[in-house]
């Protein structure tokens, strides 16, 4: 019997030496290519939620409604001689947008302002929609005008109250569902945003992207869910 023991404790002492004798290796790959290693909230969830997002947004009928509703105050203001300057400014109106609060309501620890960040950088880039700095950042430039408005020259200082106002707060959530039988585990995400037109509260846009996960070992799982999993 201390025999068996010795030999056990021999052979897990010369695994361990071999694990660690062995270098690690770093591989770059593609930022397109899916990676699943732990089955949890990755990059690549990160990206589909973004692009889902950004699709539906861009087609929603409130931002063809919000063009619509300025168009006629721009041609009201036309009719009007002294209002010229009033409707350059409404000839380049673009609804403004910003980012509010993104609960993770999930089991897992989720950086929202990953895919929250990728979507901003696409809208900005699609050019239907401007976005402002949320608040954490606001107080930030704030501050930094009222510096320059001492230690700036007046040639270059920034003036305060000529902020961009925003039109619309887009908020939402990240919530998961989790089944699990033995050592197999599926996971679904559900992921809603909302935007909200700030001077009436009124909902204007509801999007959502859902994703399931299923990991497991062996072909049980596998054989289980076949073809009724879909794939992100």
């Amino acid at each position: 019997m201390k025999r068996i023991l010795r030999l056990g404790l021999f052979s897990g002492l010369l695994v361990a030496a071999i694990t660690s004798c062995t270098p690690l290796r770093v591989t770059r790959t593609s930022i397109a290519q899916v990676t699943d290693l732990s089955g949890r909230w990755n990059d690549t969830d990160s990206r589909l939620v973004a692009e889902k997002m950004l699709e539906e947004i861009t087609n929603a009928p409130w931002l063809a409604k919000f063009q619509q509703t300025h168009l006629k105050k721009l041609q009201g203001l036309l009719s009007e001689e002294n209002e010229m300057e009033q409707a350059l400014v409404y000839s380049e109106r673009k609804p403004v947008l910003i980012v509010g609060t993104i609960l993770n309501k999930s089991h897992e620890h989720i950086e929202a302002d990953t895919f929250i960040k990728d979507l901003e950088r696409a809208l900005i880039k699609e050019g239907e929609i401007r976005i402002v700095a949320n608040s954490m950042f606001r107080e930030k430039l704030r501050g930094e005008r009222a510096g320059q408005a001492d230690f700036v020259s007046p040639e270059t200082q920034k003036r305060l109250g000529r902020e961009l106002g925003a039109d619309y707060m887009l908020f939402g959530a990240i919530n998961t569902i989790i089944d699990t039988e033995g050592n197999n585990k599926v996971v679904f995400y559900q992921v809603n945003l909302e935007l909200a037109d700030l001077e009436t509260n009124e909902l204007v846009w509801i999007g959502g992207k859902k994703i399931k996960k299923y990991k497991g070992r062996g072909k049980k799982i596998k054989n289980k869910y076949q073809g009724k999993v879909p794939t992100v």
